[in-house]
């Protein structure tokens, strides 16, 4: 090749320029050349050697392909720039070694990150074995790349610098207890930062609570050492951004995304007032349509067992009867599953909890279809206001203490109010509280 050189060098000597050109623009055809022959060679060959092993699965083959090998073939262009810039006439040496440094770091580059993309396919082939979830490898396969990409970072500096690769990590390992001491609190929240990106467990504008930290509202910002939580009494917080890795908060975005918020909440009725129902009182009862299904059902069930006790000659004592709790409770059921406010997919169920000296819990716990705050609001309030309103027809009362406010004597004379004690001594005397 060195004649063919000559040549067109005494070809072009009366006009330097379009020599060095000339070379150059040969040198840059060469280097596509390299990489479309390359390529081809690459995705035909190991395409069909990726087909007979383990990581052949069509679409895992597909992703290697498109990601890993391409990379991989962007090297030898560079090979052959970083080989032939030198050849090239007339370049001024400082320009030669820059672009030979270049070359250097492109292919150190290339080559992590086509190992990074195997090491991800490589876990995604993993993930499909049946018992991937209990031995996940993930997380180790995530310190292979970081620690590769930490040498490569040394590296890149090690070439732009002009100097060793060893004498570069003896450099940063005698700097190291120094570096951490300094940047302790920076290079805790930068890992967090990456750790949060990565995940997604925090993003503007999600609903975050934490109680540690004093915060309970929207994200607003998230920088490197902190993120800016406005709180809903319109305060703001600022968090620190490793405190979201190391402690425990709560974000509501699934809730928001899922379709549905949480309905958790008793009314505390007066065991006093629970009791059997007299058969008048059912027949009444079919006034309610939500309730025709459900005595329908209790009816045919508390005969069948009442009469197997009838044969056995039991007492009526044993027999079962409907209460008016168990019909309210039916009623609250029906309620909800008719309700248009209410998410039907979800979790729905109305029971009884422990029963303590503030009455008996009757608990709804249902999801509504709006997760808007105020709609939500607006929901559960309207359920209550009904639950409530419509108790007394069930002959059932809520529990509620006293007051403990003193208590006015007022005096009246025949039904007149506003008289005092001295206008007559027969007056009556009414006491009602303050």
């Amino acid at each position: 090749m060195q004649p063919h050189l000559e040549r067109l060098s005494d070809l072009l000597a009366p006009y330097p320029w379009a020599y060095s050109a000339t070379v150059l623009a040969g040198l840059c055809l060469l280097a596509w050349l390299a990489n479309f022959v390359t390529k081809r060679i690459l995705l035909r060959g190991l395409g069909r050697l990726l087909q007979r092993t383990p990581l052949g699965g069509a679409q895992h083959d597909h992703q290697v392909r498109l990601q890993a090998i391409p990379r991989l073939a962007n090297v030898v262009p560079a090979l052959v720039i970083s080989a032939g810039i030198s050849v090239v006439p007339d370049l001024p040496p400082q320009l030669v070694v820059i672009v030979e440094r270049l070359c250097q770091i492109f292919v150190v580059v290339t080559i992590a990150l086509a190992v990074s993309r195997v090491l991800d396919a490589f876990n995604r082939n993993y993930e499909r074995r049946p018992d991937a979830h209990n031995k996940p490898i993930k997380g180790y396969l995530q310190v292979v790349k970081i620690v590769m990409f930490v040498l490569v970072g040394i590296s890149v500096i090690a070439t732009l610098i002009g100097a060793q690769f060893l004498h570069i990590v003896t450099g940063l390992g005698a700097m190291t207890a120094v570096l951490m001491l300094i940047f302790q609190d920076t290079i805790l929240s930068l890992v967090a930062s990456v750790q949060i990106s990565n995940d997604g467990r925090v993003r503007i504008g999600d609903w975050i609570e934490m109680p540690s930290q004093n915060a309970d509202g929207d994200v607003i910002d998230i920088a490197l050492h902190t993120i800016t939580v406005r709180n809903f009494d319109r305060t703001v917080t600022t968090v620190p951004t490793k405190k979201l890795v190391s402690d425990a908060f709560k974000n509501w975005r699934p809730m928001s995304e899922g379709g549905g918020r949480r309905i958790k909440r008793a009314l505390y009725l007066d065991q006093r007032s629970v009791r059997f129902l007299a058969p008048e009182e059912i027949a009444r009862f079919r006034r309610f349509v939500l309730l025709d299904a459900y005595l329908d059902r209790k009816d045919q069930e508390l005969a069948d067992w009442n009469t197997a006790l009838a044969e056995r000659g039991a007492e009526p004592v044993n027999h079962r009867r409907v209460t008016n709790l168990g019909t309210f409770r039916a009623y609250v059921e029906h309620y909800l599953r008719h309700h248009a406010g209410i998410n039907q997919e979800l979790t729905l169920l109305v029971r009884q909890l422990q029963p303590t000296e503030t009455g008996l819990p009757l608990e709804i716990y249902c999801f509504t279809a709006d997760t808007g705050w105020t709609v939500y609001e607006g929901i559960q309030a309207d359920i209550f206001d009904h639950l409530l309103a419509i108790l007394p027809e069930f002959d059932l009362r809520v529990f509620q203490a006293r007051s403990d406010a003193p208590v006015d004597v007022h005096l009246r004379r025949d039904g007149q109010p506003g008289a005092d004690e001295d206008a007559d001594p027969s007056a009556a005397a009414v006491a009602s509280p303050r």
